[in-house]
């Protein structure tokens, strides 16, 4: 059941709305929304609170902050639900921005907590790029949480924003990070409603790219990022992800290359090569890698594969591959070395390789 009183209050739309979906967010609600009220954004600036049937104090929490944010200039409009289940993250932020009213959007998880200066530079960045994506570094709390994905989300280097869109990581800005405008994220379409389950900051990323539209990051750390067992993000299987990340390899990566080389003869390799369609499969004229004992059989049998007789796909040395690559080794940081160590081989340029790792 929705609950009353979720309509915006009449007043000239705002420049820029803070995006907050929330459930059950009562531990950290007091830092998240402290923050949004610390921001040294001088334009018109609101915040859009949606309560996805919060069954703790998260509702009388955001009463409280309502009258100090909105005694400080920053109207809060605050809409939700009391059914007896959520209906899960995309839904909510997909009604906190139908009920905003800003030409740019700020995305902002309950959990998480703004520096002052992150809407003024994600602002400042988007007003040049209006069909993309402006992310930010983040720090991490707890600070070792997740050493390697925060040293990939914090140094990827501008074009890697794009050529790493494959990886198991998922979008090269992290969906707390977020700000666009409000007509190209309509012009995207919505959130995937699913529910739990649901990778729906992934799908729409996806979406986004297959639009055209860029990825920016403030080179800042304008968002302390928590990492904690309750988040929405564990709900979703690893398989599913996968899933996910395979079709659009397929739709935006292969359909440009007559052949291709995977690079990783192992699990990782074998895995990716056995998801593929029959199609895709076809394309795959080698493995490659570095490890003798993966190279001794000499070739792969895909034993579950319908053809007959079964493919089998050579394993070679990686200096005996051509390009181009899918590359299936994890990067102990964003592949800048990796990526050295292929062009100084004189195997491939850039545009002839990509990571799935």
């Amino acid at each position: 059941m929705q609950r009353p009183g979720s309509s915006r209050a009449p007043g000239p739309p705002a420049f820029v709305s803070i995006i907050l979906p929330v459930h059950n967010a009562e531990e950290w609600l007091d830092e998240c929304l402290k923050s949004v009220l610390q921001q040294d954004f001088e334009g018109s600036m609101e915040l859009s609170v949606f309560d996805d049937a919060s069954k703790d104090k998260s509702m009388s929490i955001i009463g409280r902050w309502k009258e100090k944010l909105e005694g400080a200039g920053i109207p809060v409009v605050i809409g939700g639900h009391d059914s007896p289940s959520p209906r899960g993250v995309g839904y909510s932020k997909n009604q906190a921005v139908a009920q905003s009213s800003g030409s740019y959007l700020c995305f902002l998880d309950s959990d998480d907590v703004m520096m002052p200066q992150r809407v003024r530079l994600q602002h400042q960045a988007a007003q040049g790029h209006p069909t993309s994506i402006i992310g930010c570094q983040v720090r991490r709390d707890p600070p070792d949480s997740t050493a390697r994905y925060t040293r990939w989300i914090n140094q990827l280097a501008p074009d890697q924003l794009l050529t790493q869109v494959f990886t198991s990581h998922g979008p090269t800005v992290v969906m707390p990070t977020w700000f666009c405008a409000r007509a190209w994220f309509y012009h995207v379409g919505l959130f995937d409603e699913g529910g739990q389950g649901v990778p729906e900051d992934l799908l729409f990323f996806y979406e986004h790219l297959r639009k055209g539209g860029g990825v920016m990051r403030v080179d800042q750390s304008l968002l302390l990022y928590r990492y904690h067992p309750r988040a929405a993000t564990h709900s979703v299987l690893q398989t599913t992800i996968w899933t996910h990340r395979v079709r659009f390899l397929e739709e935006q990566a292969l359909p440009q290359w007559a052949t291709f080389t995977i690079w990783n003869a192992g699990k990782q390799g074998r895995r990716l090569y056995r998801s593929l369609t029959a199609a895709s499969r076809h394309k795959v004229v080698a493995f490659c890698d570095v490890d003798e004992n993966k190279m001794k059989k000499g070739f792969y049998c895909h034993e579950d594969a319908q053809e007959r007789p079964k493919p089998r796909v050579p394993i070679l040395h990686f200096r005996a591959a051509r390009p181009p690559f899918v590359i299936c080794v994890k990067l102990d940081l964003t592949g800048g070395e990796f990526e050295d160590n292929l062009r100084s081989l004189s195997l491939c340029e850039g545009r002839d390789f990509l990571h799935f790792s």
